[in-house]
């Protein structure tokens, strides 16, 4: 991944990451000397990406299923980031007190990125792999409690990014409020004349700033090659801008 800075190793079958993670980790912005918590990390693709992108940040990769933090650490020692990465086995939807005893201290982090199992039970056709079940699945009613855990590890006025889908929006602004704001939205069409199929969302912790509707991110020209944008950030030279 990114033009080859970054390798990843993946399970044989089930959730492989894609487009969705490089986009994700390209919509941080800026990012400094802080921790970032990648929430839901698999084995830990965006963690990584975000790792390669900004060399100052400590990144922990946060994920339940023993399987794949297996996995993500191996790929943070395959890239050399072992001095400044780690892999959290914690389930984020777990009360707080059984996540502060995994690991996941209040106020901790600068950042949150997130790409959350966002497909409901019943709305999709669920894999029979169990791996990719758990990627893909998760309650539209949990996503409340995902982004609950995720203001409480976030350092007052620290951010979260997360990518979700276009029809989950007014279930996303639910969860969002009463504890983000200075929300900015930014759709991602995978072609010039489709319609969305994803959304990039960043938002800020306790900020009463008003919510952003931007351009929209282009994935593919008429001749279904990436453009020039998607390209670049693809290849980790462009980030995809949420400001």
């Amino acid at each position: 991944m990114l033009d080859g800075r970054l390798r990843l190793l993946q399970p044989r079958k089930g959730h492989r990451a894609g487009s969705d993670a490089v986009l994700l980790a390209a919509a941080c912005g800026e990012v400094a000397a802080e921790t970032v918590a990648d929430f839901g990390a698999g084995v830990g693709a965006v963690g990584l990406m975000v790792a390669a992108r900004h060399p100052a940040c400590r990144v922990v990769l946060v994920e339940n299923d023993p399987g794949l933090a297996a996995l993500a650490r191996r790929n943070v020692a395959l890239n050399g980031f072992e001095d400044r990465m780690e892999v959290c086995e914690a389930d984020i939807l777990a009360p707080a007190t059984v996540r502060r005893k995994a690991g996941l201290a209040a106020g901790s982090a600068g950042l949150v990125v997130t790409n959350p199992p966002f497909w409901p039970a019943g709305r999709v056709r669920t894999s029979p792999d169990a791996g990719r079940r758990a990627a893909h699945v998760m309650a539209d009613e949990a996503l409340e409690g995902w982004l609950r855990a995720a203001a409480d590890m976030l350092a007052p006025d620290g951010r979260l990014v997360l990518i979700h889908r276009v029809d989950g929006l007014a279930w996303l602004l639910a969860a969002l409020a009463g504890r983000f704001g200075d929300i900015a939205v930014r759709p991602v069409y995978s072609a010039p004349d489709r319609p969305a199929v994803r959304l990039l969302v960043a938002a800020r912790r306790g900020s009463r700033a008003p919510m952003r509707l931007l351009p929209g991110f282009v994935l593919s020209g008429a001749d279904g090659r990436f453009t020039p944008e998607a390209d670049a950030v693809h290849r980790g030279t462009a980030s995809v801008a949420m400001g």
